[in-house]
């Protein structure tokens, strides 16, 4: 039985408040060297980022991935289009949900599997407002209960 690490490098917060999470799939995605040496430092940023499918592939767009500190000539563009790997019957599954209903894929984080750099992919529907509020009110309430718990008990 072999034990896996996971290591989260970096969430898309702003995903879990704009959207409803459906169902959300484990991606590989396609990398330079110097890319996976600046992820490790942390310089990633999934705040603006969306995926699509063209041509029978998923790519993940608006994905920023800062240029590695000793890079020279290996250094890519920092906002280039990548390439997520999955099954090709998943990809067009992800498709035939995102034309009919109308969701949208969005990555929600990226982490370390062994070795491997792994996006987590959302299938995503946008929230209303009266959502977004529902939601933080909840999360006050929550907060509420918790504090006049722990006064209760000191």
């Amino acid at each position: 039985m072999e034990k896996t690490s996971f290591k989260t490098i970096a969430e898309n917060r702003k995903a879990r408040h704009e959207y409803f999470i459906l169902a959300s799939y484990e991606a590989g995605i396609e990398l330079v060297g110097t890319e996976v040496k600046s992820i490790r430092r942390g310089g990633i940023n999934l705040k603006d980022s969306w995926c699509s499918i063209d041509d029978g592939e998923l790519w993940v767009k608006g994905m920023h991935i800062s240029p590695y500190d000793h890079g020279n000539i290996f250094n890519r563009d920092p906002m280039r289009v990548r390439k997520l790997l999955l099954h090709k019957k998943q990809i067009m599954q992800l498709l035939g949900k995102v034309k009919q209903e109308g969701l949208t894929l969005i990555p929600i984080s990226v982490y370390f599997k062994g070795s491997m750099v792994k996006v987590q992919v959302g299938l995503c529907k946008g929230k209303k407002l009266h959502d977004k509020r529902d939601d933080m009110a909840a999360r006050a309430a929550q907060r509420d209960i918790e504090r006049a718990v722990k006064e209760r008990n000191h």
